[in-house]
């Protein structure tokens, strides 16, 4: 044997102790790890592959070749496997290769010194090129990550681009979801996808009222209306402001300063009325009129703001001077508690969501805190005259009779099913569109009545003059996940096979489900099926066997876990959340709640929420952004004396035990992540989707959201990774092919080419948006504008109270 080259020097042998301490370290954690893994009959490959770095990292310290040979055998075992487990999926291989990688880069560039220090000549050439080929693959790789990845690519061009005329140019955006069909979709193409690249800071207004706590707390969630040469405002505390639609200068500002103690305050919209405009009425045979709007003598607010606030009153302001409508109410004021009973909290009812005008008729519904207590305010829907604020109706969805005036000292039932997102109109009906959640507490349905299982999780249609029930759509049967209807359904012409459009109504929900439904009888349009589900056993539960699940539409982020599916930002994490998954009780898309410890995916968060869906009519296109995190959910029993939730997001947000006050139980709920606070399962865990209403199949879906402004263990990376994260807020559609989105965890505000799902702009917001895009084109300059609310991403620190518009510069 020769030995010209010598024994190793010191720095070398200290080499080897080092890589193979790291090695043994690895190696007895997948052993220690992926022992437990196998015994929840889970992969043997870390138990296995933990053998081999270990026994590699012996032969490591003692200078033996074999062990850089253990080590190769062992990396192209986890290539193998690895290709196995997951196939090509991106994300997944990264995760499991990616480390690896270097790692056999690190071993053959060591394997010259394992010669030495073996008595060989070093022969250092051959492994020393493989070493920079892998190191060069492993940089690569990390290169790679900073691409967007498409989990869906469009194959041809989604869209074309249709002209906008005079005759179809929108003319103002003077209701929450642009039109009262709630489809956030512009016909303006001033700025559009040869241009958007221009876009530059027009304006940018400071409310004042930053929202400074987070989850339970204040929040922005902003979509600003524009009528005329005005855009409307309101604020966390529901303190209304009117500016210059072209200067973004402040023309009046009405403060009301509305807290419910620090808890659930934002304010996500406004509506709008305008007594001089034309009445629309119903076109459709049998359709109630819509009653007529005449101010008193001597009134002035002719266009007036409508707006709900936090602490459950209803508002009629001027737009425009901002003084109250005094014939509204008491001094412009209605009192959104009467009928509603005791609330042993303030923070238990309210109102966050923006009330609809239907006709003449304001439409609101309210926010009932998830899982404090069987006891909680009613979820009445009540309709209010637009001018004096005169109750002119009520649904109580407890009520077997839910029309009946109450008398004197009566109140609303309590703990029924509430509506605390917003509604649509559909003038040619005069119907409303209501999305209901779940009744009493969440998690636990005992005590839940016949009503409750009627209206809980569904689609409610009334008549917005009577408010007389015309038809009702469950999408959850006995909802246990909090899996509500978190968002207005938008109205749709949705296009049939032969050409031809039947009037719809689409929404989605937290589960991950689209349903799109006849807006005359509320029946699917598309294919649903009644599936059967599991039942769990906590007595006396009146568990559902079957759920609808919405298999004519595409399912978005709803996909059924596996362990495969489990991921990490390294090996390690990745096999803690296989323990984790192998730990709990998961059994697809509905697994009930229990005593034992149990997995919701997608959680209570959504799927999909609040911000709603955007439309583009002129090419059936669909856009809807989601989030992918999952909880872990585990009922206990409840402790005597135990303090009750303060109504906020605590039981979704791992803040410990939660009593479900009048249960025997409480709940202990946490998101579904690793050590280093990164989501189990694989990326994203947030897209921006396109789906072809015509094919009813996805056009394209791309990851929304890097890590630049998050990262392990709350750090911020400050790496633009585009892995895709949780999103919040609505999207906006424009004729200019456009689809611009805010509400990620960096902050950004960006757009995409409508057509292919690709990313061609974006701006850096100062912190981060959970508000809605709009846009408009100002009647006295003619440019357009686009503007977002800036007040904090969901998971930052960071807080703001901007308002900013964006424009094309001038020529």
């Amino acid at each position: 044997m020769t030995t010209s080259d010598g024994p190793p020097g010191t720095v070398a042998r200290i080499w080897l102790w080092v890589l193979g301490g790291v090695l043994a370290a690895a190696g007895l954690f997948f052993i220690i790890g992926g022992g437990k893994l196998v015994t929840l009959g889970g992969s043997w490959y870390f138990l296995l592959a933990g053998v081999g770095l270990l026994l590699a990292a012996i032969q490591i310290v003692r200078g033996r070749p074999a062990g850089a040979w253990i080590f190769l055998a062992t990396y192209a075992a986890t290539v193998i496997w690895s290709l196995y487990d997951v196939g090509l999926d991106y994300w997944g291989l990264i995760s499991r290769l990616l480390a690896m990688t270097i790692g056999a880069g690190l071993v053959l560039a060591t394997l010259p010194v394992l010669n030495r220090a073996d008595g060989r000549t070093a022969r250092p050439f051959g492994p020393l090129a493989c070493a920079v080929v892998l190191l060069a693959a492993g940089v690569a790789g990390f290169a790679s990550m900073f691409a967007i990845h498409p989990e869906v690519t469009a194959s041809a061009p989604a869209a074309r681009r249709v002209a906008v005329t005079p005759e179809t140019q929108q003319q103002d955006w003077a209701h929450y979801g642009n039109g009262a069909t709630n489809d956030r979709f512009a016909a303006l193409d001033q700025i559009n996808v040869d241009n958007v690249d221009r876009l530059e800071v027009a304006w940018t207004y400071r409310t004042g009222d930053i929202p400074l706590s987070t989850g339970s707390g204040a929040e922005d969630q902003l979509t600003p209306l524009q009528v005329g040469d005005k855009v409307f405002l309101c604020t966390p505390k529901n303190n209304v402001i009117a500016l210059d639609a072209d200067t973004g200068a402040q023309i009046w500002r009405t403060d009301i300063n509305a807290t419910v103690g620090g808890v659930w305050e934002r304010c996500r919209g406004l509506a709008y009325f305008d007594v001089t405009a034309p009445l629309p009425q119903p076109t459709a045979p049998a359709a109630s009129p819509v009653l007529p709007a005449v101010l008193p003598e001597g009134a002035t607010c002719e266009r007036r703001i409508i707006m709900n606030s936090i602490d459950a009153r209803l508002f009629a302001i001027d737009a425009d001077t901002g003084a109250f409508c005094t014939e509204f109410g008491t001094n412009g004021v209605v009192d959104l508690k009467e009928g509603i009973g005791d609330i042993a909290n303030k923070a238990y009812y309210t109102l966050t969501a923006a009330p609809t005008v239907a006709g003449t008729t304001i439409v609101i519904g309210g926010r009932v805190a998830d899982n404090v207590q069987v006891d909680m305010p009613g979820g009445v829907i009540r309709g209010f005259d637009v001018i004096t604020g005169a109750l002119r109706w009520a649904f109580d969805t407890g009520s077997e009779t839910p029309n009946r005036v109450l008398a004197p000292g009566e109140t609303y039932t309590r703990s029924s099913a509430n509506v605390w997102s917003g509604s649509s109109y559909d003038p040619a009906t005069n119907t409303v569109f209501l999305p209901l959640g779940s009744p009493s507490v969440d998690l636990y349905g005992v005590t839940r009545t016949a009503m409750d299982h009627k209206y809980g999780a569904t689609i409610l249609a009334l008549d917005a003059t009577t408010g007389q029930e015309k038809w009702v759509y469950q999408t959850v049967h006995n909802d246990l996940w909090d899996f509500d209807i978190p968002m207005a359904p938008t109205l749709i012409d949705f296009p049939q096979p032969d050409g031809s459009r039947i009037p719809a109504l689409v929404v989605a929900t937290k589960a991950g489900q689209i349903f799109v439904l006849d807006r005359a009888t509320g029946q699917p349009l598309t294919d649903v099926e009644e599936r059967a589900v599991k039942p769990a056993t906590i007595p006396n539960e009146p568990y559902a066997l079957t759920q609808p699940v919405s298999v004519g539409m595409p399912q978005i982020g709803a996909r059924t876990l596996t362990e495969s599916d489990m991921w990490g930002a390294t090996p390690f994490d990745q096999l803690i959340c296989r323990i984790s998954f192998k730990s709990m009780r998961y059994e697809g898309l509905y697994t009930a709640p229990d005593v034992d410890l149990s997995l919701s995916f997608p959680g209570s968060l959504g799927g999909m929420n609040w911000g709603g869906v955007s439309v583009d009519p002129n090419n059936d296109l669909l856009f809807i952004n989601d989030m992918r995190l999952g909880l872990w959910v585990e009922m206990v029993p409840q402790q005597q004396d135990a303090s009750l939730s303060d109504g906020g997001e605590s039981p979704n947000a791992g803040m410990g035990q939660v009593p479900l006050g009048g249960t025997p139980y409480a709940v202990v709920k946490n998101r579904f992540l690793s050590p280093l606070g990164i989501p189990c399962q694989k990326p994203p865990f947030g897209t921006l989707t396109a789906v072809d209403l015509k094919t009813r199949s996805i056009a394209w879906q791309v990851p929304v959201g890097t890590v630049e402004e998050t990262g392990p263990l709350g750090m911020k990376m400050g790496l633009p990774i585009p892995v895709g994260l949780p999103t919040l807020g609505g999207t906006l559609a424009t004729q200019g092919g456009l689809v611009f989105f805010a509400g990620t965890q960096d902050y950004y505000l960006r757009a995409w080419d409508a057509a292919t799902g690709k990313e061609i702009w974006k701006a850096p917001l100062p912190v981060g948006s959970q508000g809605g895009p709009m846009t408009y084109l100002s009647p006295k300059t003619g440019k357009q504008y686009v503007v977002i609310s800036a007040g904090g991403a969901r998971q930052s620190m960071d807080r703001g109270d901007y308002v900013i518009a964006f424009a094309l510069p001038d020529a």
